[in-house]
C-alpha cells in the first residue's frame, strides 16, 4: 500500500495554522474536542446542505477562559449573514443553547471560489449528484481553476462512475502539484456525492505557490481587445474611423509620392525660368 498524508495536516503547525486554538486540562480536553466536532457538524448541514447554501468552506474555533470564537470562511456571505444580520444572531443563538457556552460569530469572505479546494469538492459532488458527466465536470473545474491564478490542479472521483458495474477511479490534473515541498501552499479537501446508485468519493488537490506570494489573476481570465489605433487625419475628423492599412501606408510613403509624379522630379527648372522675348520675323530685322 502507498503512505500517503493529507497536505493540510502534513503543514500543520509549520506553515499553515490550526483550526481550533484552545488549551485544556486533561479532565476536559475529550469534552472540548466533541463540542468542537458537534459546531462543525451543525455549520454543514445549517449553511451546506439546505437551501439557499452559505458555501462554508472552514470553520475555527477559538476559546478562552470566557467564550467560543467561531470564525466561518464563506463564499457567500450575505447568506450566512443574512438581512440586518438576523440569521447570524439566529446561529448563534442556536449555537449557545446546543452549548451551554457564550459564543461570538464572525464571517470571513473567501474571494476566489475556485481557488478553495473545499468549495470546487462539493460543487463537483453536486453536479454528479445531478447526473453530470464526470469528465466533463472534472476538466471544467480543472480549467476554472487555473484560469483563476493556480499552479496545479489534481482532482480524482472514484466509485461507481456513469454507474458502471465495477468500480473505478479517474483522475485529472493540470500543472504541478509538489506534495513533498513543505514551503508550497498546497489546499486538499475531501467531498462524498451520494447518487442513486452508490457513493462517489472526490479528492481535491490545488497548488496556489510558495507560501507569502500573492496569487496575480491570470490574464487568460478576461480577455480584452487592444485599442485600435487611428490616424491623425481621422483623429481630426471625428467621422470616419478607418484604420490604415498597409496599402495606404505604401501610397503616403515619400518614394510612392516621387514614383506618382515623374516629370516634376526630372525637369525642376522648366517652371522656374522666365519666358524668353519675341524678336519677330528675319525679313523685318533686314528692313531696319
Amino acid at each position: 500500500m502507498g503512505q500517503k498524508v493529507s497536505p493540510i495536516g502534513f503543514r500543520t503547525g509549520i506553515t499553515l495554522g490550526w483550526q481550533s486554538t484552545w488549551f485544556a486540562p486533561k479532565a476536559d480536553y475529550g469534552d472540548f474536542l466533541v463540542e468542537d466536532q458537534k459546531i462543525r457538524q451543525y455549520v454543514d448541514s445549517r449553511f451546506n446542505r439546505r437551501m439557499p447554501k452559505g458555501a462554508v468552506a472552514k470553520t475555527e474555533i477559538i476559546r478562552t477562559r470566557n467564550e467560543v470564537k467561531v470564525t466561518l470562511h464563506s463564499a457567500r456571505p450575505g447568506v450566512v449573514i443574512g438581512p440586518r444580520g438576523g440569521e447570524v444572531d439566529r446561529f448563534r443563538e442556536e449555537l449557545e443553547e446546543m452549548t451551554g457556552r457564550k459564543i461570538s460569530v464572525n464571517v470571513i469572505e473567501i474571494k476566489e471560489p475556485d481557488l478553495n479546494a473545499a468549495l470546487v469538492a462539493e460543487s463537483i459532488a453536486e453536479q454528479l449528484g445531478k447526473r453530470a458527466s464526470f469528465r466533463r465536470t472534472m476538466k471544467q473545474y480543472c480549467e476554472s481553476a487555473m484560469n483563476a491564478g493556480a499552479k496545479g490542479v489534481k482532482i480524482i472521483c472514484s466509485g461507481r462512475l456513469a454507474g458502471s458495474e465495477m468500480a473505478r477511479k479517474e483522475t485529472q490534473k493540470l500543472g504541478s502539484i509538489p506534495l513533498h515541498t513543505l514551503d508550497a501552499n498546497v489546499d486538499y479537501a475531501v467531498a462524498t456525492s451520494r447518487t442513486t446508485y452508490g457513493a462517489i468519493g472526490i479528492k481535491v488537490w490545488i497548488y496556489k505557490g510558495k507560501f507569502g506570494e500573492e496569487i496575480v489573476q491570470s490574464p487568460h481570465r478576461r480577455r480584452r481587445r487592444p485599442p485600435r489605433r487611428i490616424g491623425p487625419a481621422t483623429r481630426d475628423s471625428g467621422r470616419s474611423r478607418a484604420v490604415p492599412t498597409q496599402d495606404s501606408k505604401k501610397a503616403a510613403s515619400p518614394k510612392a509620392k516621387a514614383a506618382a509624379a515623374p516629370n516634376v522630379a526630372a525637369a525642376p527648372n522648366v517652371a522656374a525660368s522666365p519666358p524668353e522675348p519675341d524678336k519677330g520675323r528675319p525679313e523685318d530685322t533686314k528692313a531696319s
